[in-house]
């Protein structure tokens, strides 16, 4: 991200925050492909294969330096013969977004709690049923 001129700290802290959390991602992502893979046997090149790709191609996706599109998780999902289970859960605990109801001028609480018993780098594939 570059620093111009009118970029507030808080929105430079913001986008260094989004950055640091999608290199997360994409890590916690790439190491549960690679597990994926060598549980299985499966190499590299056998991946490049069933996604139509280089072996090249498939080593810079899986070396964790890029932002995975939808679609290519998508890809190497069906070519693992697999599904991606996601849960979005709040960083602290009771986590709550409050608005204001301009009508009633009182504060209104909207807590929605995701029922998670394991954290998402502990998170594995399952096996699509419907291929």
């Amino acid at each position: 991200m570059g620093f111009g001129l009118g970029v507030s700290p808080d929105q430079r802290a913001t986008e260094a925050q989004i950055d640091e959390e999608m290199l997360a991602l994409v890590t916690r992502l790439t190491n549960d492909i690679n597990w994926y893979m060598r549980e299985r046997g499966m190499t590299r090149a056998d991946l490049a294969t069933r996604m139509g790709l280089s072996a090249g191609r498939v080593s810079q996706i899986l070396g964790g330096g890029e932002n995975l599109t939808l679609r290519t998780l998508a890809a190497l999902s069906t070519a693992l013969d697999a599904r991606f289970d996601v849960a979005l859960t709040a960083l602290k605990g009771e986590d709550a977004y409050t608005s204001r109801s301009t009508e009633a001028g009182q504060a209104v609480s909207h807590y929605h709690p995701v029922s998670r018993t394991e954290p998402l780098e502990n998170t594995r594939f399952s096996r699509s049923s419907h291929r």
